[in-house]
């Protein structure tokens, strides 16, 4: 079984942590589902937590339920990625995790995430730092480097296990990739050749035979997945029933709506009315991807004036569908 410190990890898979998408409500979807070892909070920024932003604090709440759960942060000045790491803790999670892999330009541009892939000193001045505040455990989020000829993820790496780092995840991609073209997985069988400490793989895990695929050709310790659970909320479950040996069950249409629409309440009684818009509209994407008129129902709530009406055109939306699968 697979553990990062003190923490066992059953079944070894991770959901990857994404900026506006594993907020509480999703993290318990996917807890609720089953099948997941670890749920990873969206990334947030160490400058905001030390700040004290309160709408940064809310996104930082996280229920018993979710256990085990870990709190990913970000930045480029040490000393804040210092005290970020204590107030993280003083919250309770069971893991830390820094971000030096987020391609996302308003990221790069403040030297965090991937771009301390090119600054190795000061990455591994923060691993260990960070690390030396924490009890907890700490691990590392990176990719293959900033891009094809600057591809650092194995002197990254040795520079986590040597100063303490519980595990490591690694996209298989290069930030200048941002989510193109292919994740190598030969790069992750590379990272797991020189460290002994678990390594997780991420990138391109779009099924369970996927899952399986990437353990069995690179020997990665645990999988992380991120952008196919925003369309597949069952993966987790699907690969730990594939792990066991046990027969796979796609949802049904019924199940379908009943997530959804369990899914969307929480978010309509915890969001203000016009995030709580924004973020039904971009879940109904990708719930619906797929799925028999997904595009009807994706054109209908562009106009839809408020949460109530939208609530109402998904469950009408499943309503039809089920009576079709009936006929």
């Amino acid at each position: 079984m697979l553990t990062i410190g003190s923490v066992p990890v059953n079944p070894p898979l991770i959901l990857a942590p994404m900026a506006g998408v594993t907020d509480r409500d999703f993290r318990l979807i996917i807890k609720r589902i089953g099948g997941v070892g670890i749920v990873t909070m969206e990334f947030i920024s160490s400058k905001a937590i030390v700040q004290g932003n309160q709408r940064t604090r809310e996104l930082m709440h996280f229920a018993e339920e979710e256990r085990p759960l870990s709190i990913q942060i970000y930045g480029s000045d040490v000393d804040t990625m210092v005290e970020a790491a204590r107030i993280v803790e003083e919250l309770g999670p069971d893991l830390c995790d820094i971000n030096m892999g987020c391609p996302a330009n308003r990221v790069l541009k403040g030297c965090a995430g991937a771009s301390l892939m090119g600054d190795l000193p000061l990455a591994e001045r923060m691993v260990r730092e960070v690390g030396k505040a924490l009890t907890i455990p700490l691990t590392v989020k990176f990719r293959l480097g900033i891009r094809d000829n600057e591809k650092t993820y194995l002197e990254l790496g040795r520079i986590c296990e040597a100063n303490g780092v519980a595990a490591v995840a690694m996209h298989a991609r290069t930030a200048k990739q941002g989510f193109s073209g292919g994740a190598d997985w030969s790069e992750i069988a590379r990272l797991k050749e020189i460290l002994s400490i678990p390594v997780l793989g991420n990138g391109d895990v779009r099924s369970a035979d996927d899952a399986l695929a990437m353990i069995e050709r690179t020997g990665c310790d645990g999988v992380m997945i991120g952008r196919a659970a925003t369309r597949n909320p069952w993966i987790f479950r699907q690969i730990a029933a594939t792990m066991e040996g046990s027969k796979l069950t796609d949802p049904t249409t019924g199940d379908r709506r009943d997530l959804i629409l369990e899914h969307f309440r929480m978010i309509a009684e915890r969001e203000p009315p016009r995030f709580a818009l924004h973020k039904l509209r971009k879940f109904t994407g990708w719930y619906t991807h797929g799925l028999p008129h997904g595009a009807k129902l994706r054109r209908r709530i562009n106009d839809l004036p408020d949460v109530e009406a939208f609530l109402d055109a998904v469950e009408e939306f499943f309503e039809e569908l089920l009576l079709r699968e009936a006929a």
